[in-house]
């Protein structure tokens, strides 16, 4: 009698993914490069690396106000932003197996934007460092909600629970959000300057205040990438090669929340990062997620960053936000991937 043969597994390999990911690293530094460089006032790259190098030279003291003061901290916010957008979206649509799915799902930026507005309507909280304080408590808060709505087991075992209560509790946290804001004119100004998601404005103390959440979530979504790949082939398969599914579940919707919280408290709901980076990382490295999930983090980078400069340049004096900027990309890009016939599962 033949010896069993042992279970398939799936281990896609792109074979050239580590030149690829070489490839995108440079492009992130490029995104880099411009995001220092450009804006309303254009700098050379010479200007630049004489700043940076010689930061207390008094000849330099316009430019250090511009590189350090404005470029710097709007730079690494970018970076953070797109790094954990970049991730909770391939985490989401790696354990949905649905191309179409957004960090946003859980309700996330719905009680960070209820919480902003909570904080200026009952507490007249103004400022940047407290507005993200309140964002970043509504987003964790209406995330543990999501999970409370469902049963442990089911939304742990099958992700369809969870999406339907996402969708629930994120139509009513808007609701109460436009009540308040109709009702008070502070709340709306504040609002108004959190929801379109901007880089701008953004102090350094901001993206340290985010920082811990966003490297947990990092973490958590490195450990979940050999689960991811086993997950991709159905929930009993990977049970058969020995995951530990409802493990696995939690690890992957904790990095989603604090990955999609962190980024949404700093910036605002910036859209769409979420949806298209995830598909260039597979396109570009192939399906295994030891691969997709630093291709993202590169890509995630390079995008919102990009974004964000030509926000800068094309808008003038005024700019255009990242966020806008992205929605303006990522609407085609939705409507492109819906129509795939191919729409199949992950």
């Amino acid at each position: 009698m033949p010896p069993a043969s042992s279970p398939p597994t799936r281990t896609p390999h792109h074979p050239a993914a580590l030149t690829t990911l070489a490839a995108l690293t440079l492009l992130a530094l490029a995104a880099i490069a411009a995001s220092l460089m450009f804006g309303s006032s254009r700098l050379g790259p010479g200007q630049v690396i004489t700043t940076l190098l010689h930061p207390s030279d008094p000849t330099t003291s316009e430019l250090h106000a511009i590189v350090y003061g404005v470029r710097i901290p709007r730079t690494v916010l970018g970076i953070v932003v797109g790094t954990c957008l970049g991730l909770a979206g391939a985490l989401m649509q790696g354990h949905t197996r649905n191309p179409l799915a957004d960090p946003g799902l859980f309700g996330v930026s719905a009680g960070a934007g209820l919480a902003v507005v909570i904080g200026v309507y009952l507490l007249g909280v103004t400022g940047s460092s407290l507005d993200v304080l309140f964002a970043l408590a509504g987003a964790l808060t209406a995330s543990t909600a999501v999970f409370a709505v469902t049963a442990a087991g089911s939304a742990t075992a099958s992700p369809v629970p969870l999406a339907l209560a996402g969708t629930a509790v994120s139509a009513l946290l808007d609701a109460l959000t436009s009540f308040i804001v109709l009702s008070d004119r502070d709340a709306l100004n504040a609002y108004r300057l959190w929801v379109t998601g901007s880089l701008s404005g953004r102090e350094l103390t901001i993206t340290w205040s985010v920082l811990p959440f966003a490297l947990a979530g990092l973490l958590l979504a490195l450990l979940n990438s050999r689960a991811l790949d086993n997950l991709s082939l159905g929930t009993d398969m990977a049970q058969g090669l020995g995951e530990n599914v409802i493990r696995a579940r939690i690890t992957g919707l904790a990095a989603i929340t604090l990955l999609t919280a962190a980024a949404t408290a700093a910036a605002g709901p910036i859209g769409f990062a979420g949806l298209v980076v995830p598909h260039l990382a597979r396109a570009t490295v192939g399906t295994s997620h030891r691969h997709v999930l630093p291709a993202c983090a590169l890509l995630g980078t390079t995008l919102v960053l990009t974004a964000d400069v030509i926000g800068r340049l094309i808008g003038g004096m005024g700019e255009i936000e990242v966020g806008i900027v992205l929605a303006v990309i990522g609407g085609p890009f939705f409507i492109a991937v819906a129509r795939r016939k191919s729409l199949a599962a992950l």
